[in-house]
């Protein structure tokens, strides 16, 4: 009998591990030199992130799409495109807190769209996680004084097109899994909407940045970039997609309130003079919220397997 159970814990240790490598990218980007243009070096990270899929897709005996799939993972890749375009675009247009208390709702869209599609179970309490989670991830944000103030303008209304693209992917995933309309290897899945995805990017960047400024990019540059491409894109996208076939879109998506905090440690280890009584209270509400999260999913499919195991043994007597 399959451990549903032991099948939760590792998909939502998976969206852990994604979550800090997501928060600790943020200072690798910080390592890269100014004046690279970020939407053709996304492009570029794609690349690398879909050429190191290639030995798991190679042995996938479902690699190849048909037309059906091209349009599925063009849509996936589209998500993708969008959400990289309009963080890109609005990064240096407004606040880093007016991003943050934006990106935040990217699991209650989730949630929404999930409902929707009818790959997200109507539960009450995922709401209520969903809510102490985007508090405490607002609360960290706040505690950075660096990161301004809010604001709402055009600039924001363009990165919230880009997180209702990012909260749609895991949605579309699930949908298009449970059809069995895409691949069921996690690896092609990956692969397929990295590859379109990086190519929309890619003409986004052609159309408005100069490709000429890549040349500016160091021998280190160059290391950080294969760190971006196979670790922080490949790998996390790759932890989404295995993590479809268990998690709920809502449940993967609130691991979203986890990188700031890791952000946090990283500023406590380098800065250790910025500690401060103002970090606490958003860090306790992230951990609490994911430790609710991971409770409530391990729970919810233990009462499942119990309810199964009842009606088999019910089944048998009769």
């Amino acid at each position: 009998m399959i451990d549903l159970g032991r099948i939760t814990i590792r998909a939502h240790l998976g969206m852990l591990l994604r979550a800090v490598i997501i928060g600790s990218s943020f200072s690798v980007v910080g390592l890269m030199q100014n004046g690279l243009p970020p939407l053709l070096l996304t492009a570029l990270r794609f690349g690398l992130a879909a050429i190191a899929m290639l030995p798991l897709v190679l042995r996938a005996p479902d690699r190849r799409m048909d037309l059906l799939e091209f349009g599925l993972y063009g849509i996936l890749g589209a998500c993708q495109a969008v959400f990289f375009a309009a963080m890109f675009w609005a990064a240096h247009r407004t606040t880093a807190l007016s991003m943050t208390v934006l990106y935040v709702i990217v699991p209650f869209l989730a949630y929404c769209f999930g409902r929707v599609f009818g790959v997200e179970p109507s539960r009450t309490g995922l709401l209520g996680i969903l809510a102490i989670g985007a508090v405490g991830a607002v609360c960290l944000a706040w505690a950075d004084r660096s990161t301004g103030g809010l604001h709402f303008g055009t600039a924001e209304a363009v990165y919230f097109s880009g997180c209702v693209g990012i909260a749609f992917y895991p949605v579309l995933s699930k949908w298009g899994l449970r059809r069995r309309w895409l691949s069921r290897s996690p690896a092609v899945r990956t692969f397929w909407s990295l590859v379109l995805g990086g190519i929309l990017v890619g003409a986004l960047g052609l159309i408005d940045e100069n490709p000429h400024a890549l040349t500016r990019l160091s021998f280190v540059d160059a290391c950080w970039l294969v760190y971006l491409g196979v670790i922080s894109t490949g790998a996390t996208f790759l932890l989404i997609q295995r993590a479809t076939a268990t998690l709920s879109p809502g449940s993967m998506t609130a691991y979203a309130y986890v990188p700031p905090f890791v952000s946090m440690v990283l500023l406590f280890i380098t800065e250790p003079a910025s500690i401060s009584w103002r970090w606490l209270p958003g860090s306790l509400l992230v951990i609490l919220a994911i430790a609710l999260l991971l409770r409530a999913d391990v729970n919810r499919i233990s009462n499942s397997q119990s309810d199964l195991s009842d009606a088999n043994r019910a089944r048998v007597a009769r």
